[in-house]
């Protein structure tokens, strides 16, 4: 069964946390000094918060699964939407890990479809000096994005 996950960045992760847990009538499931995540059954939703990126709105949208399979399914319907597909394969982040792959639409917003394997105490394991302010999608520029080529071979996490 999917999840759809919507990851949001924030200024103020306290002030946002109060919030959405009034908005959601729940306590997230994990928070963490930069991060706080949400998995809410009524709507199936991975709602997520970072205070690691550049200005605060929306960062990506995506589906978590359940199983292996629902991934490999994922992973065709994006290859077939004729954009450039990254596929990071076994990767940490978000203090998991996972198996993901992204897509990035028409319009710049990146798509993550991912399976997660774990939890991990950290936000990933590996952070290197480009990726350690940005948070979670791939790099894009615009003209890139508009024409469906992801230019980072490097993503940041999530």
């Amino acid at each position: 069964m999917k999840r759809f996950h919507v990851h949001i960045h924030v200024d103020d992760l306290s002030q946002s946390v109060a919030f959405y847990s009034r908005l959601f009538a729940a306590e997230p499931a994990r928070v963490e000094v930069d991060y706080a995540k949400w998995m809410l059954d009524d709507p199936r939703v991975n709602f997520a918060i970072s205070t690691r990126g550049h200005k605060p709105g929306l960062d990506h949208l995506g589906f978590q699964v359940d199983e292996a399979d629902e991934l490999v399914d994922l992973k065709a319907r994006a290859e077939s939407a004729d954009r450039a597909l990254l596929d990071e394969g076994a990767t940490t982040c978000c203090y998991a890990r996972s198996e993901k792959h992204w897509v990035t639409d028409p319009q710049g917003i990146a798509w993550e479809h991912f399976h997660t394997l774990g939890s991990i105490p950290v936000f990933n394991e590996v952070v290197q000096a480009a990726e350690a302010s940005a948070c979670c999608s791939p790099s894009t520029t615009e003209s890139s994005a508009a024409q469906g080529a992801a230019t980072s071979t490097q993503p940041s996490c999530c």
